[in-house]
């Protein structure tokens, strides 16, 4: 298993500065040994954040979430977050 300082996500290398959601997911199960975070736990902390730029095109409702981020994942995400220079 690799030390977390030696991850370094692709996106980051090609010269953007926001990581994908996949890179987000693989850091928090690699490194911090927590698997069941969703695409949509990444996108609310995101928002909440002010990091998006726009609602996705296919959400149901802009003023509803179907699948909140439950609280034990917001602070694992947060986590991500500051390791990627996010926050």
């Amino acid at each position: 298993m690799q030390p977390a300082s030696s991850i370094v996500p692709a996106s980051m290398t090609a010269g953007t500065t926001m990581p994908t959601y996949d890179e987000i997911r693989r850091w928090i199960k690699k490194c911090l040994h927590i698997v069941g975070v969703k695409n949509c736990h990444i996108a609310h902390v995101k928002a909440d954040h002010g990091l998006t730029s726009r609602q996705a095109p296919n959400r149901i409702s802009p003023t509803i979430r179907v699948v909140p981020c439950p609280p034990d994942k917001r602070s694992v995400i947060e986590a991500a977050f500051r390791h990627f220079g996010l926050i």
